[in-house]
């Protein structure tokens, strides 16, 4: 699949990157996306939620009042879940919500998520760029060139790069992103995706390992 290779300006630079049918071009495996991004919003539960139980409370063990006579149920301590202050009666306890994906499964599940975006035409390819130091504004302005200033992107580079990271981490409908940190969930929660041409690369190899 040949896709026209923009500058930062939005101009068409006359190249021609070839999008892999292996990876752009699958038939989506729906069950297997929905494996893959149920496990990244199990991942992001901490699982630290925790209360109390009639055991945990501190407070006194003393019977409040006699077993029979009252008209009233019976109650061995303060810290009986019925009364105010009392322990809660099957409390939540921490727990571990990650899951278990199989490799497979997960490159998969993002080679149907690209395949999703390029059926309709959400991906952008283009060449590799820079900032001189960290500026929003110079983000904000390609942005405007691309035409994605209101809409949510994410931008896939070949390697780490400092400037235009924080160039992009104040804007809330942008990402930026290596293609080794790319998910499923990430594809799919953006509007448009702009790969730039040295993670093409890298990015169909670990795809097709």
């Amino acid at each position: 699949m040949k896709v026209a290779v923009l500058d930062i300006k939005g101009k068409d630079t006359g190249r021609k990157a070839d999008l892999s049918d292996a990876v752009f071009g699958i038939e989506p495996n729906k069950h297997a996306v929905y494996l893959d991004v149920k496990q990244y919003m199990a991942h992001q539960r901490q699982g630290t939620h925790k209360a109390k139980e009639r055991g945990e409370i501190v407070g006194s063990t003393r019977k409040i009042k006699k077993q029979k006579g009252t008209g009233t149920a019976r109650a061995g301590s303060i810290k009986s879940p019925i009364f105010r202050g009392g322990g809660r009666i099957f409390g939540p306890r921490p727990k571990d919500y990650s899951q278990k994906l199989n490799k497979n499964v997960k490159r998969l599940a993002r080679k149907s998520a690209l395949s999703m975006k390029s059926k309709d035409k959400a991906i952008l390819v283009v060449e590799d760029f820079d900032f001189e130091m960290p500026k929003t504004k110079d983000f904000i302005q390609v942005l405007k060139s691309l035409g994605l200033e209101n809409k949510k992107s994410l931008f896939v580079l070949g390697h780490s790069n400092n400037s235009v990271y924080l160039s992009s981490r104040n804007l809330k409908g942008s990402e930026v992103l290596t293609s080794s940190e790319l998910s499923t969930y990430k594809i799919l929660n953006a509007n448009n995706i702009v790969l730039l041409e040295g993670a093409l690369e890298g990015l169909e190899t670990n795809l097709n390992k």
